[in-house]
């Protein structure tokens, strides 16, 4: 008997209780709200603190924002919050790509609901007159508009490896084997929020720098107009490195899927064709197949797969 090819795509995809999770909608959701929350954290605190504090309070809440959302959400989807670490999991082959568009559409509505709230609410405060200047004040930015005159090269070396850091620490705590009970996911947790509050400390110091594309878009809607000229390097740098971390990580998960031998549902056939035996097709009166049983059964369909998460 011979022992059955191990499929390289699907030695990737998660299983177990990474492919049992709620259908694609609930997950949409929880990556909005999630990202909501971040954003409000991350811009709201150095928007409504005095000038020229220290940046280390609006990077502690920021990742302490990151480590409660990731600790409600992250067994309903993930808990990314962020499209440089989807796009990490689509490069490492932990969710496929239909679902990470959805995904990433979602972190954007999110980031986005989360400042249009905050703008909101400081057209209403009347020792501010322009809520778009006060918006420039955590918006990233490079040349001029950063803290320290932070030259192009340097903003996009730092973004694409903080972006990397984050997705590698991500994948690394975030695993298959980890993910399959609360402590993984709350270590998991804590180690992406800390690694965000240190990168963010760093990152304010330059010149506000968000390493999520999400935030990104969502500060620089709100602000002057030179924020929306800028803001292709907070969307191409954190992209490239979390490609790169992710591309890393699935030469791993290839590497260790390739040693993996055939698990046999039957004590002591390891290695053998376990293959499911083949359901014999109901044939008519005359012997021939019968056509009935080519139809899918209700709910087989592509379309509501993808939506209940069978299939991303």
């Amino acid at each position: 008997m011979s022992t059955p090819a191990l499929d390289h795509h699907d030695a990737l995809l998660p299983r177990g209780p990474e492919a049992s999770r709620p259908g694609l909608l609930p997950r949409l959701g929880a990556e909005a709200f999630g990202t909501l929350f971040i954003v409000m954290a991350g811009l709201g605190v150095p928007l409504f603190t005095i000038p020229d504090s220290s940046p280390l309070p609006a990077a502690l809440a920021a990742g302490l924002a990151v480590t409660a959302a990731m600790l409600a959400f992250s067994h309903v989807s993930g808990g990314h919050f962020n499209p440089a670490i989807t796009v990490g999991h689509l490069l490492a082959g932990r969710i496929r790509a239909g679902a990470a568009a959805a995904y990433a559409g979602a972190q954007l509505a999110g980031g986005l609901a989360g400042a249009l709230a905050l703008f909101g609410i400081l057209r209403t405060l009347p020792g501010i007159a322009d809520s778009r200047t006060a918006f420039d004040t955590v918006t990233a930015g490079f040349g001029e508009h950063s803290i320290i005159q932070a030259p192009l090269a340097a903003v996009l070396l730092l973004e694409m490896l903080g972006a990397a850091i984050v997705v590698a620490v991500f994948l690394g705590t975030s695993g298959r084997d980890n993910s399959q009970d609360g402590g993984g996911r709350s270590a998991a947790a804590v180690a992406v929020g800390l690694s965000f509050a240190v990168l963010l400390q760093l990152g304010q110091s330059v010149g506000n720098l968000p390493f999520n594309p999400a935030r990104a878009v969502s500060s620089a809607l709100f602000s002057s107009g030179w924020a929306a000229g800028q803001l292709w390097v907070f969307l191409t740098a954190p992209v490239v490195g979390a490609a790169l971390a992710g591309l890393v990580f699935r030469s791993f998960g290839a590497a260790a899927g390739g040693r993996r031998p055939a698990v046999s549902a039957v004590p002591g056939t390891q290695g053998a064709d376990v293959s499911p035996p083949a359901v014999p097709a109901v044939s008519g009166a005359d012997g021939r197949p019968d056509p009935r049983t080519d139809k899918p059964g209700p709910g087989t369909s592509e379309a509501q797969d993808f939506f209940e998460g069978t299939r991303g």
